[in-house]
Order: C-alpha cells, then structure tokens, then sequence
C-alpha cells in the first residue's frame, strides 16, 4: 500500500515491498507513467532479499505536480528528499528513461546516496527542441490521452501490441490518467535538459540497459552513456523497445538481479 510523505517542498506519493532488513532497490519511473510501472520487478526482487523502494516522481501519480518550473536538478533533489525523510542513507538505484536522467544527477553529485546503478533505456540529451513542443502543444489541447497512441508505438514493438493488447491496453490506462499539468512540467525540463558532461563524474558501479527496438532513447544514446561512465557495462536486449522490463521482464530481471548481487 502506498503512503505520503512531504520532501523538498512537496507531497510524494511512495510504497515499500520486501524484508524490512534487506538493501534497498528504489525505482524511478519513465515519464507519463507512475510507480506500478515496475510491478512486474517486485516478486523477483523481494524474493531475492532486497526491500524495494517504488516512488512517483514530481508532476505523476499520487505525487504532487505544482504549476512551476521544472528541472531534472529538482527531481533529483525530491529523490535525497524523499531518502532523507525515509531515513534512508544509501539505495540500488534504477532508473528508466526519465528516472534514467534523475539517476544519472544523483550518482553524478550525490554518490554518497547510491550503492549502484541502473540506467534502463535512458539517455543525457533528448533532441528535439521542436519535437517537445509539439508534444506539450498535443497534451495542453487533449490531455494526456492524446499521446497514448504515439508514446505506446515507442514503448512497445508491434509484435507484442498484438500479443499482448490486455496488458498494453493497462499501460495505455496509466498514460491517460497521467497529470496534464505534470507531465507537461516534465517534458519542458526533459526538452532543456543537456547532461552529458556529468558523465565523467559518475564513479557509481553502472549498468546500462536498453532495448535494441528503442526509439525513444535508442541503443546510440545508451553507447553515449556506456562511453562516458567508465566501467560500465551495456547490456542490449533484443525484441524489446522502450519497456524491457514489461515486454521482457524475465530477461530484465535476471539481469538486474545479477548486477544487484555483484554489488550488494
């Protein structure tokens, strides 16, 4: 059952599955999603000790999403806020596309905070400017529902639209209940947001995961990352497209897990 807690000026919306004593896994969600977006991680992840940390970020689900200004600075600021009020020291991080951005902050400048990290189809720039745009005029003129069609045809490849219409049709539900007002803060600060030079200074065990049908944040913006952080180590997961950890959770979780275990 999830809780709120206020951290950084604002109320998030957070949940904790697993053994009370074990390391903590926390989970930092894509943008237009929220935490459940990681419930196919849950089982494997307890079930190997860990306690998981699952939490919507700033302008999603049950967290607060105010009218202002938004930078991936500040949502990495509502992460050691939120670990702060939890009191909670040091986490697994694992972060996917817009969690993928927040992480690589929070390693970058607040290593103390992060035992190691997951970078899950994610990337330091996002072009275009334009593209953006277009996408926030689409949301303030018809919600968040306006960008299912698109945003599910990047997520997913075809073969599983067509395999799996019941469990697209749930995630197709979280996109439409998203916060306009929130995802649009998010996507001005995805559409500003240049971090590649904070890659040098991630010194953070790393491993990054990207689907090799990604064309949101495609295997060349994860070889971008694995080039910049040194000692990381890519891992491409074929059949998949911008969720590998639903459209193939088994081969997702095993290999989170074994990183996790190398570095528990």
């Amino acid at each position: 059952m999830s809780s709120t807690i206020s951290a950084n000026g604002i109320s998030i919306n957070y949940r904790f599955d697993g053994p009370e004593d074990g390391p903590v896994v926390m989970f930092s969600n894509s943008l237009i999603s929220n935490y459940t977006m990681w419930d196919d991680q849950v089982e494997v992840i307890t079930s190997a000790g860990y306690r998981i940390l699952r939490y919507d970020s700033r302008g999603h689900g049950g967290t607060d999403a105010p009218d202002i200004p938004y930078s991936i600075t500040m949502f990495a600021a509502d992460v050691t806020g939120l670990l702060d009020a939890l009191g909670i020291e040091k986490v697994h991080f694992v972060g996917l596309s817009m969690g993928g951005f927040i992480a690589q902050l929070l390693a970058a400048y607040q290593p103390d905070r992060v035992l190691s990290l997951a970078l899950c189809d994610t990337a330091c720039t996002m072009p275009t400017e334009q593209l953006w745009n277009d996408r926030i005029a689409e949301a303030q003129a018809g919600g968040t529902a306006a960008l299912a069609d698109a945003t599910l045809g990047r997520w997913f490849t075809a073969p599983y639209h067509e395999s799996n219409p019941k469990e697209v049709g749930l995630v197709r539900e979280m996109i439409n209940a998203s916060n306009v007002t929130g995802y649009i803060g998010c996507a001005r600060a995805i559409r500003d947001m240049s971090q590649c030079d904070v890659l040098a200074e991630i010194k953070t065990p790393t491993i990054i995961i990207v689907g090799e049908s990604d064309p949101a944040c495609p295997v060349a913006s994860a070889e971008v990352l694995h080039n910049g952080i040194e000692g990381s180590k890519l891992v491409i997961i074929k059949d998949s497209a911008h969720l590998p950890n639903i459209q193939k959770r088994g081969e997702f979780n095993s290999i989170l897990l074994d990183f996790l275990g190398t570095h528990r």
